[in-house]
């Protein structure tokens, strides 16, 4: 795992985006076709803007993994994450091989189905965020290390239920769905490559809690220290909280 940080948001996400169109050119290249991963919220929205943006990029050779959906929203709803990758990403490419998690589906069936497709072949990259409170997809504290299964039904924390009021995409906390299907964190860690995208100041305290201190379910994303190929992309202010040390000891130039 390394860090790069970057003056500003826009910075991180162009970088980002840089590597990640790299990373799917080279599956393209190499096995004609590349498997990803896309996050959402609205840390994600300059990356995958800077992405779709991208030229050169054969997106129908493409196939898309969904990380993460709330239960018991209409995919219609401005908070579904259906309705985000849909205008956010798959629109603006012309992805056609999807595998969405549609929350108007029995949500045991769609484990079911998304666990089958996405254990078919490796994963190439992983878009992800860190949530504010250190989750990993929607694994929240303290998160399953040990489970196999690729997808999970999850219970939503209230800091996680919170932080999706503060973003804006609910009035209130009571219209936050209490369940999720989240991609597990032993799938999220078999991708071939993890970019995650973690900018702004109030995801600073969760990028100290979660890399300055040992790997813990009570901090999901500190798991990513364990990955290889990960890469934790951060601006002044999310990396802010972060001792000099550990800058100098993670941070890519």
């Amino acid at each position: 795992m390394i860090f790069r940080v970057f003056e500003g948001k826009l910075e991180l996400a162009e970088a980002a985006a840089v590597r990640a169109a790299t990373a799917i050119r080279d599956a393209i290249e190499e096995r004609g076709q590349a498997r990803i991963v896309a996050a959402t919220g609205a840390s994600q929205l300059e990356f995958l803007e800077a992405l779709t943006a991208t030229k050169g990029i054969e997106w129908q050779k493409v196939e898309l993994f969904h990380l993460d959906e709330y239960i018991g929203i209409p995919a219609s709803h401005p908070a579904s994450f259906c309705k985000y990758l849909q205008d956010r990403l798959i629109n603006k490419t012309g992805i056609t091989k999807l595998h969405l998690l549609n929350s108007a589906d029995d949500p045991a069936e769609l484990v079911r189905r998304a666990s089958y497709a996405i254990a078919s072949a490796p994963i190439d990259v992983t878009f992800a965020g860190i949530g504010e409170n250190g989750h990993l997809a929607f694994n929240d504290p303290p998160a399953d290390f040990e489970t196999n299964d690729p997808y999970l039904i999850v219970n939503l924390d209230e800091a996680c239920r919170r932080q999706q009021v503060g973003e804006g995409w609910f009035r209130e906390l009571s219209a936050v769905p209490r369940q999720a299907i989240s991609m597990s964190i032993r799938q999220i860690l078999k991708s071939k490559e993890i970019i995650a995208v973690v900018p702004d100041a109030r995801k600073a305290p969760a990028v100290k809690a979660c890399f300055e201190r040992p790997i813990s379910p009570m901090a999901p994303a500190s798991i990513l220290g364990t990955h290889t190929r990960a890469t934790i992309y951060l601006d002044r202010q999310s990396a802010s909280w972060l001792s000099p040390a550990t800058l100098s000891s993670f941070t890519a130039s």
